[in-house]
């Protein structure tokens, strides 16, 4: 069957190294050449998390790490931050696991500001809030250095931050920033295959977990840590995932931290170009816009160009290439367009000659 080339969120591109690093022949996940692969990657995860925690990693997807995060670290009371469709589930999530809960809902479109979270926590009801750093739905990057700057005032409140769509584009230092717990998947800008997540906990947060009876097995925070001091995982890991995401921090550490951050930067900023040029808005509010995707109004705001986004996604694939037609309540009414992993400005060329060729057809 054709390749259709990924410009969706995610999954995205997986590359040709990437991929037969990901077919290497097995091994004992409990074996010396494992432990010597995951002590081998350490020292990079650590760089690309900035710091000296450990990095787990876990064979789900981000979504077992985001409720193991809310059974290890919430007791008294969890304050979801909700700005789109997958903070909006950490709401529910929440709830399912038997958590007292509470919503900080704005806009889809609109970030979390530091203000709004700060008029929350001073209740002193919290003890844990979960943030969605880059929302995936709609486009829109919160400022997680305004926001992580409260944990000063909130000493003894969990900050928990997803950062599936944003990690190893931008720079997310966890320990300067003092947060909690940083999660992430393979699948988005780290550009590997789905089925593998990647997280670090503070001290604080392993202190936390410790005191809590009910966190489960699969995603306990304390067995996570007992097993990377013997350099292994809890459970039976996903070895080639393993095995992809040492060849990946090759290729990102070969690239440089920095140069990789401003890659990024300026292929989202190309792409938000093209939308504006071609008469479209954009969804985010403005000056909040995600550096790994592009989510472009198509009604959902009522202002600028509107297409049908249906014929406009059969047209691109005609010629190659997948793009998204927005998701949840704003399917339709929106559109997005990644740019994430390992795309370049000739790559995203092509993308956007397709589209192009696409629109004068509309």
């Amino acid at each position: 069957m054709e390749h259709i080339k990924l410009h969706i969120p995610g999954p995205v591109e997986v590359s040709e190294k990437t991929f037969r690093a990901f077919c290497s022949p097995m091994i004992g996940h409990r074996g010396q050449g494992f432990k010597d692969l995951y002590a081998r990657m350490q020292p990079q995860l650590q760089a690309l998390f900035y710091t000296q925690q450990f990095v787990f990693l876990s064979t789900s997807s981000a979504w077992g790490v985001m409720e193991g995060a809310i059974r290890n670290l919430v007791s008294k009371k969890v304050l979801n931050c909700m700005c789109g469709a997958f903070s909006d589930k950490w709401f529910d999530y929440s709830q399912r696991c038997g958590k007292a809960a509470e919503a900080l809902q704005v806009l889809w479109g609109s970030p979390i500001r530091a203000n709004a979270v700060d008029q929350k926590l001073a209740s002193g009801q919290f003890d844990a809030l979960t943030l969605i750093h880059n929302e995936t739905s709609t486009g829109t990057m919160s400022p997680l250095l305004e926001i992580a700057a409260l944990k000063i005032k909130y000493p003894d409140v969990m900050f928990i931050v997803d950062a599936v769509s944003s990690f190893s584009a931008t720079k997310i230092p966890f320990d300067a920033l003092g947060i909690d717990v940083l999660l992430t998947g393979t699948q988005k800008a780290l550009a590997l295959p789905p089925g593998m997540a990647l997280f670090a906990c503070s001290p604080a947060a392993q202190a936390r977990a410790a005191t809590l009876n009910d966190r489960g097995y699969y995603f306990d925070f304390v067995e996570f840590e007992k097993n990377a001091q013997q350099n292994m995982t809890p459970s039976t890991p996903s070895i080639g995932h393993v095995y992809a995401l040492a060849s990946k921090l090759e290729d990102i550490f070969s690239e440089g931290l920095e140069a990789r951050y401003a890659r990024h930067a300026k292929l989202a900023r190309m792409t938000r170009d093209w939308a504006t040029g071609h008469g479209f808005t954009l969804f985010p509010e403005p000056g909040f816009e995600s550096v790994t995707l592009t989510c472009v109004d198509n009604g959902a705001k009522k202002s600028g160009r509107k297409v049908d986004v249906a014929k406009l996604q059969k047209l691109v694939k005609d010629q190659g290439f997948l793009i998204d037609g927005g998701y949840g309540k704003i399917k339709g009414a929106t559109f997005r367009i990644s740019n994430m992993g390992d795309e370049t400005e000739a790559t995203m060329r092509q993308l956007y000659a397709a589209l192009d060729s696409a629109m004068k057809q509309l």
